[in-house]
């Protein structure tokens, strides 16, 4: 029972340290969206639409930032079509969550650490680029603003009343934060359950999969994804190809969030799919070409 209690106890501190962190990204997040709603009307929405271009540059670059406070923000980012798909892509690719933070702890060289955040950023520019290309060339990336649909999906009545902008978004704020807590607590339960020596196990098992292995534990959207192929990697379990395509897909609960605000399964799917196969990709690429970092 003592064990138990303990167990429980850690798990719940776990979940809401995980889920802490996010509510001024996502605060921060609601109100710019309610300001672009409310006060900038159809010049924001074209302004935004001419500099989407540049989007995967910017997405890149912050996404870099230790853990996943930004993919949450593009990710909601995203569902009100306020950033372009291709920039979101930019922002999962480059987001690796809690992988700095473990590498500075193992004190993994400072070039090693560089190569491997300048990699993701560029890759994450080159695949943000390409899929806003082929956005285009399919015309399909002058999506209108989505925000009002937001307020929609969740009932919340946020423009009834007085209250404003700040009202509307801490609603906004509250309802997602709940809702990533919710599943963050159940995912950490099932980890803690299982063990992060089972999911050693498992992607050191079989080192012709473990690129497919790695990115796959990189989608859980949970910091202990992150946490145990950055271990795992410096250890000398994983080889380069295989922790670039979990450390690529390692987008934090960045995926808890887009699931909770775009409310188009098929979407979301078609997303995470594609996110899969480019970790996979440019892994196996690294493997192919003999890549060390």
């Amino acid at each position: 029972m003592e064990e138990f209690l303990h167990s429980a106890g850690h798990v719940l501190s776990h979940s809401v340290a995980d889920t802490l962190y996010l509510i001024p990204f996502l605060l921060v997040t609601y109100v710019a969206m309610e300001w672009l709603e409310h006060k900038a009307g159809g010049k924001a929405e074209a302004a935004i639409q001419r500099a989407g271009a540049a989007g995967p540059i910017v997405g890149a670059v912050v996404g870099v930032v230790p853990q996943c406070g930004f993919s949450a923000a593009a990710a909601t980012l995203w569902a009100g079509r306020v950033i372009t798909l291709g920039t979101l892509f930019a922002v999962l690719l480059s987001t690796s969550d809690e992988m700095l933070p473990i590498f500075v702890a193992e004190q993994v060289p400072i070039d090693v650490i560089l190569k491997i955040v300048g990699v993701k950023i560029v890759i994450g520019m080159v695949m943000g680029f390409i899929v806003d290309a082929g956005l285009r060339i399919a015309r399909r990336i002058d999506a209108p603003l989505h925000i009002h649909e937001l307020c929609e999906q969740e009932h919340c009545h946020c423009h009834d009343g007085g209250g404003g902008i700040l009202r509307s978004a801490v609603k906004h704020t509250l309802q997602v934060t709940l809702f990533v807590f919710a599943v963050t607590l159940v995912l950490n339960g099932v980890l803690e359950a299982v063990g992060e020596d089972a999911l050693a196990e498992f992607l050191g098992a079989n080192p012709v999969l473990s690129v497919f292995g790695s990115a796959l534990v990189g989608l859980v959207p949970n910091c202990a994804a992150s946490v145990v192929i950055a271990q795992l990697y410096v250890e000398g379990v994983l080889g380069s190809g295989a922790m670039l395509a979990g450390l690529l897909v390692s987008a934090g609960v960045g995926l808890l969030v887009l699931m909770r605000t775009n409310r188009h399964p098929k979407e979301n799917a078609a997303i995470i799919a594609v996110l899969y196969a480019m970790g996979v990709g440019w892994g196996l690429l690294a493997d192919a070409f003999g890549v060390v970092f």
